[in-house]
């Protein structure tokens, strides 16, 4: 698309007209800076604030842009006053006093993938939920390439969207979080999904029904919904007038499980293949492929070509990832299990009970809603984080609870409730930050710690 369509769709979405709009930049992460690369490549004005003193990519942004205003150490008012659009970075919040108060007076929030929808012609698929985003985005990326239609895939996950208008592509697969939804006004996507809500980021929504109304924000646009029948959140977002797709793992729906001497993936009528074909483990990733299957047929894929993709499809690290088999017992590192539903989803998957390690910073969340599951799916639980005490209070003795100070510490409690053929399980259903870098250093360390456990 050239830059003057680029400007027509953004003052039409917008009213952003480069002779007068001033667009501040607000945060300097990996978002703010693709945002900024973009920008510099069209006449519209734009500087850029950030509330920390050195965000990690100032000095980049100094030298490859040295006429773009730049101001650290705080959102400033002066910026932010003559500003009439903020393209406001997903890690901060909308409610911050100063974005508040410019908000209130009439300055228009946009966001990376609201540019990103304005600058392409090509289909779009969105995709959001509490979990298994980033697993249906590589899953269904890896589909569409196989059918034959060159595929580019990022949003929330790795790639910036903006920089994937750089790669040669019939379509984008974009996985996107609630704080990017929030902030979005127009993707207009070709298919888009809400895979399930469960509650997370409690500490930036104000209920699960908010974080639920973000997440419907990805449906705007005429294009085709595909929707989980299993979540009663998710279906209540039905839209009537929309061409709707829906898949279950539990009962009737368009991509569902036909379940007798084998259990297959169903499409109508159709076989389309046997679950056992799958490499992933549990049974939400018997919905996350279905799900993935839907949205490939809305836009026109090869069912043949997807589920040959499928059948080779191995997974991403740390989630109901295989580490070791030790003394006859499977460590499974799920360190991307941030929140309680993600947990319990892998507890499901489980016919056998589990010793399970989790804890971390709940994020406000109520842990009570984890106790049925681990009631019913787990011999023991390791509690570790600033957390353990509350999820602890929230189980109520219903399982042996053990803490840990260290992850180590938590492998070898583990390893001392769990017998030969059982599995332990790190799925925290907690945010990683009160002690590790992010849930991949969590699950490094989980990994490292089960590999120093003797082998039988």
């Amino acid at each position: 698309m050239d830059t003057a369509q680029l400007l027509a769709n953004l003052e039409r979405h917008f009213q952003l007209d480069p002779a007068n709009a001033r667009l501040l930049i607000v945060g300097l992460g990996a978002t703010g800076y693709s945002a900024a690369q973009f920008l510099q490549k069209t006449p519209i004005k734009f500087a850029v604030v950030d509330s920390r003193k050195q965000p990690p990519l100032i000095d980049n942004l100094r030298e490859q842009m040295p006429d773009v205003p730049v101001f650290s150490g705080g959102f400033d008012q002066a910026a932010l006053d003559v500003a009439t659009h903020l393209l406001v970075s997903p890690g901060v919040s909308l409610h911050e006093t100063a974005i508040h108060k410019a908000v209130q007076a009439g300055v228009v929030v946009i966001s990376d993938i609201d540019l990103f929808a304005c600058a392409t012609d090509k289909p779009i698929i969105g995709i959001t939920g509490s979990n298994g985003k980033s697993t249906v985005t590589t899953m269904l990326g890896e589909m569409a390439n196989a059918a034959g239609a060159k595929t580019a895939i990022g949003g929330n996950l790795g790639t910036p969207a903006l920089d994937l208008l750089q790669q040669d592509a019939d379509l984008y697969v974009l996985e996107l979080s609630s704080f990017q939804l929030e902030r979005t006004r127009a993707l207009n996507a070709q298919a888009a999904t809400v895979l399930n809500v469960s509650p997370d980021h409690l500490d930036r929504h104000a209920s699960i029904e908010s974080y639920a109304a973000e997440k419907q924000r990805i449906f705007r646009g005429g294009g085709t919904m595909v929707l989980n029948a299993d979540d009663a959140l998710v279906m209540a977002m039905r839209d009537a007038n929309r061409p709707t797709l829906t898949f279950s793992i539990q009962g009737p729906a368009d991509f569902y499980l036909q379940r007798g001497e084998t259990v297959n993936l169903m499409h109508g009528n159709q076989v389309l293949m046997p679950a056992a074909h799958l490499r992933l483990e549990g049974s939400h990733n018997l919905a996350n492929a279905l799900a993935a299957l839907a949205l490939g047929s809305a836009v026109g894929l090869s069912m043949t070509a997807m589920c040959s993709a499928l059948r080779n499809f191995k997974g991403l690290p740390h989630r109901m990832q295989k580490v070791a088999e030790r003394a006859g017992i499977n460590w499974i590192n799920d360190s991307k299990a941030t929140n309680i539903g993600a947990c319990v989803a892998a507890l499901q998957g489980y016919d056998r009970k589990v010793v399970l390690i989790a804890g971390g910073d709940a994020k406000g969340a109520d842990m009570a809603e984890l106790a049925p599951a681990v009631r019913e799916k787990t011999k023991g639980v390791v509690l570790i984080g600033k957390d353990a005490q509350l999820i602890a209070d929230a189980l109520q003795d219903s399982v042996p609870v053990r803490f840990a100070g260290t992850m180590k510490e938590a492998v070898k409690t583990a390893a001392s409730l769990a017998d030969a053929g059982d599995s332990v399980l790190l799925s925290p259903a907690c945010a990683s930050l009160d002690q590790y870098r992010s849930y991949v250093d969590r699950g490094n360390k989980f990994a490292e710690a089960v590999m120093e456990l003797p082998s039988c």
